[in-house]
């Protein structure tokens, strides 16, 4: 069975990239086994505090996460024309120390969302810059961009657009396919 870990780049309860992540989840086929990987506990990376018996549990906790996904969804906002500091901290921490990328030849999809029209498409592609230096193989087609997260979701956070819903699916189907080749 594949499985396939979603990083959410938004510690808000009632993120519209959660929801998303939590649609995709859902409607994932059962030959898939998804999980959210929760970044929201890890401190700043500090190279000071992975040496020894100083390495936070937290970082332990999702570098052994990391390593158990045969790929990962990337959901994520954008903050500032830019990526939220939580996601680029969980890069860093499971790809270090230095010598030991957790994320190393995981493909990945990248899925950015926002409030207004352009749909993260800025964050997008730094989210790309980081998963190519860190040797992630990267869904090139279709690029997931999702504007107008106000009117995606119905009141249960459901997205209630079935376009849209089987455009993320054919993401979700792009990546199975990037990490069958990948074998």
């Amino acid at each position: 069975m594949t499985k396939i870990g979603f990083v959410v780049g938004s510690l808000r309860k009632d993120s519209s990239n959660l929801k998303i992540a939590k649609n995709m989840m859902k409607d994932a086929p059962t030959s898939i086994e998804t999980a959210l990987v929760d970044i929201s506990d890890l401190p700043i990376y500090n190279e000071d505090l992975d040496e020894g018996d100083n390495v936070p549990a937290s970082w332990e906790r999702l570098r052994n996460e990391v390593a158990g996904f045969d790929g990962f969804v990337f959901v994520s906002p954008e903050y500032n024309r830019s990526i939220p500091a939580v996601l680029k901290n969980a890069l860093d921490v499971a790809s270090r120390p230095y010598g030991h990328n957790m994320w190393d030849g995981k493909p990945a999809l990248i899925i950015t969302s926002t409030p207004g029209a352009m749909g993260g498409s800025l964050a997008n592609h730094t989210i790309r810059q980081s998963l190519v230096f860190l040797n992630m193989p990267v869904v090139q087609q279709p690029e997931m961009y999702i504007g107008n997260t106000a009117t995606l979701f119905d009141d249960n956070g459901i997205i209630n657009n079935r376009g849209t819903s089987d455009y993320l699916q054919s993401g979700l189907t792009a990546l199975v396919e990037k990490i069958n080749a990948n074998d």
